[in-house]
């Protein structure tokens, strides 16, 4: 999330050297896990399996406080968790590794030209080789299977002839001395960024070279989905003569819609996108093939216009179906699939029970089998008998693994952050479930104090989940990190209140118009249910914090539950859901959530609305907000502390101009962790 100027000094020398990259302590030498640790591990993303099965290609992101960002650059280690190496060390960022179907050479997408292109390097070693020098940045790149053909995005103006002409219109408003946009439709911005007219359009090339043809010519839609879909969302054909991809053309709707579609492109631009999903209106993505082409399995949700649906995978005979649903009867909701080596099978990654476990389906049958349960699986791929997954835990950052097709024989491949994991001693943490709302079953998980002491009493730190529908879950988080707490003397209690994914679909479908209702019901009834437990923390100093849907808990718990905490901090939280609405981009989310505009069903938005509660308020707050917000833009946390100011509430605000719905700067982060630890330790370090 979100010190001083010789704190940031003594920081960045001491722990990450003068570059800013992460030095040596002495050996053996250990302390308490702070949010310096968590911005020194490695961060391992995207492994890629090579053709063969003998070598995982994979990224690895470091943070560097110099330059107050992360950078990244390619790794290879072996299947048996041999030969770890770092293929690339250019100052620049390196990311997106594909391998060309003989594995001898890594495809990937770099920054050292000046400009995001693509570049591609030997395995055996060599110099990198620039392979585009296009006008525009490049994202998302993929191979298709013969090696024929690359593909990325570049974002262009949907009605120009080339991409020249996008870059040439940018030219232009660039010298304009007039800086006014005229909008005729939503979005007008999105997530942290204003709408220029620019679309995220799929580009095809000759991997020997050529001009890039536009396979999304004239659409007025992105792929993959902004902001956060990437290259899973894309599969070149198994001939490679086409290309599959996800997209949202529903026109000016876009704002309420959650239709979005798989399309059909040839590599060569010769015919229009074909809709493979019209039937459908609501969310079909992540495309993939099976390994003898003869399948395409994908993700698809039911209902239109809400995001939290349920994912089922869905197969259909290639090109002309029909479809099937594989997994009619199985309540979870994938988030992302890969099929096995050899076809008999698909690995999914499904929220489950506080967990993010990984699954293997029989295509056959459709029966589930569980190959790994705890802990977060973030990505999987498959090798022969095996399937490659990058796996973290609250005590542990990513690294990558492999377990057999039956889930026996679990190998750890990486141990990248071992020894900074060693240094930084941490919590011990368990689930518990206890009876909450109507007395249904509900699970929160307990992070003890570091160097816990049973016969001591400990403050607590209540953090609450945003999403609603998600879950803080059994995950290395790297910004709302239950470590933090657990570092600076604080038990930790987190619910995965009602609404929370990975319990099933009624289970998150049951928040829709009751906000305030159930989800508040469990969070009281969870830590009552947490200090019977566990007598080892203190009831009378208890802070709760919470960010997004979790910062509008606490605006509401202010109002509706004043005399239980000592002190609270919101986090990117909404004041007024009605105003809410207004200000806001994505409106199939309060649409669905608030069964309705709020014209339509004013009640929805009244009923659940923190401000009606304002008089109420009493207990000191931190409030904190991004300028660059547009999930909940930043008016809304300036009217929270204005009511607490106005109120005579002690209340700080820490607001981060340069910030979005994230703290994602490192030195804002510092910034934001030893805010909010010094608020929890002013209210609730004295007896």
């Amino acid at each position: 999330m979100r010190g001083t100027a010789l704190f940031v000094l003594v920081y960045s020398i001491g722990i990450f050297g003068v570059a800013g990259q992460v030095s040596a302590q002495p050996a053996g030498s250990t302390h308490p896990f702070s949010v310096r640790d968590m911005l020194a591990m490695d961060r391992i993303t995207d492994p890629q399996v090579s053709p063969d099965g003998k070598s995982i290609a994979f990224v690895v992101r470091r943070t560097d406080l110099e330059a107050n960002c992360g950078r990244t650059d390619l790794w290879l280690v072996s299947m048996d968790g041999t030969a770890l190496r770092r293929l690339t060390s250019h100052p620049e960022a390196d990311s997106n590794p594909r391998w060309s179907p003989d594995g001898r050479t890594i495809w990937f997408i770099s920054s050292r030209s000046g400009s995001s292109q693509v570049w591609k390097i030997a395995v055996d070693g060599g110099e990198a080789e620039q392979v585009t020098k296009e006008p525009l940045d490049v994202g998302n790149l993929l191979m298709a299977p013969d090696g024929k053909h690359i593909a990325y995005t570049m974002e262009v103006f949907p009605d120009g002839k080339t991409v020249q002409d996008t870059k040439s219109r940018l030219d232009e408003r660039a010298k304009r001395k007039a800086t006014g946009q005229v909008y005729e439709s939503l979005f007008v911005r999105h997530w942290d960024t204003w709408e220029d007219g620019r679309r995220s359009h799929l580009f095809v090339r000759p991997a020997t070279g050529g001009a890039a043809v536009d396979v999304m010519k004239g659409m007025n839609a992105d792929t993959p989905s902004q902001p956060f879909g990437g290259p899973e969302e894309i599969a070149f054909t198994p001939d490679g003569k086409g290309i599959v991809f996800a997209a949202r053309n529903v026109g000016r709707e876009e704002a309420w819609s959650t239709n979005f579609d798989l399309y059909y492109a040839p590599v060569d631009g010769s015919a229009a996108p074909k809709c493979l999903t019209p039937e459908n209106k609501a969310w079909d993505t992540c495309p993939a093939f099976a390994p003898d082409g003869k399948t395409l399995a994908y993700l698809a949700m039911s209902r239109p216009g809400y995001e939290s649906d349920q994912f089922r995978i869905v197969l259909r005979d290639w090109p002309n179906g029909p479809n099937r649903i594989l997994t009619p009867a199985w309540d979870r909701s994938a988030s992302a699939i890969a099929w096995s080596a050899d076809g008999r099978s698909i690995y999914a990654i499904a929220a489950n029970v506080g967990q993010e476990s990984l699954f293997s389906v029989d295509v056959k049958s459709g029966e589930v089998q569980t190959l790994v349960k705890e802990g977060t699986v973030h990505s999987v791929s498959a090798a022969r008998d095996r399937a490659v997954y990058s796996l973290s835990t609250m005590r542990s950052p990513a690294e990558l693994y492999s377990v057999q097709d039956n889930g026996t024989n679990i190998k750890k491949l990486t141990d990248i952050n071992k020894e900074k994991v060693a240094a930084a001693r941490m919590g011990d943490y368990e689930q518990f479930r206890f009876p909450g709302w109507n007395n249904e079953t509900v699970y929160a998980y307990v992070v003890k104090p570091v160097d816990f002491d049973p016969a001591k009493k400990y403050p607590v730190a209540f953090l609450i989940h945003g999403g609603p529908q998600g879950s803080f879950g059994n995950i290395f988080h790297y910004r709302w990190n239950p470590q933090a707490y657990a570092g600076a003397g604080y038990a930790v209690v987190m619910v995965d209140f009602h609404g929370s994914t990975g319990y099933g679909q009624a289970f998150c479908d049951s928040i829709c118009g009751d906000w305030g209702g159930k989800p508040l019901a469990d969070l009281q009834k969870g830590l009552a249910a947490a200090l019977a437990r566990y007598p080892w923390m203190d009831g009378d100093r208890v802070g709760a914090l919470g960010a997004s849907f979790g910062g509008y808990m606490i605006n509401w718990i202010a109002g509706r539950w004043p005399d239980r905490f000592r002190c609270l901090v919101s986090h990117d939280g909404n004041l007024d859901e009605r105003a809410a609405y207004f200000d806001t981009e994505e409106l199939w989310f309060p649409e669905r959530d608030h069964q309705g505009t709020p014209w339509s069903n004013p009640a929805g938005y009244e009923d659940q609305n923190p401000l009606r509660f304002v008089e109420q308020w009493k207990t000191p707050m931190l409030v904190i907000h991004g300028g660059q917000d547009f999930r909940i833009p930043a008016t809304q946390g300036l009217g929270t502390f204005t009511a607490l100011q106005r109120r005579g509430i002690p209340s700080k605000l820490l607001y981060f101009p340069d910030e979005c719905h994230w703290v994602l700067k490192p030195h804002n982060s510092i910034l934001w962790h030893e805010t909010v630890i010094a608020w929890l330790d002013q209210w609730l370090k004295k007896r």
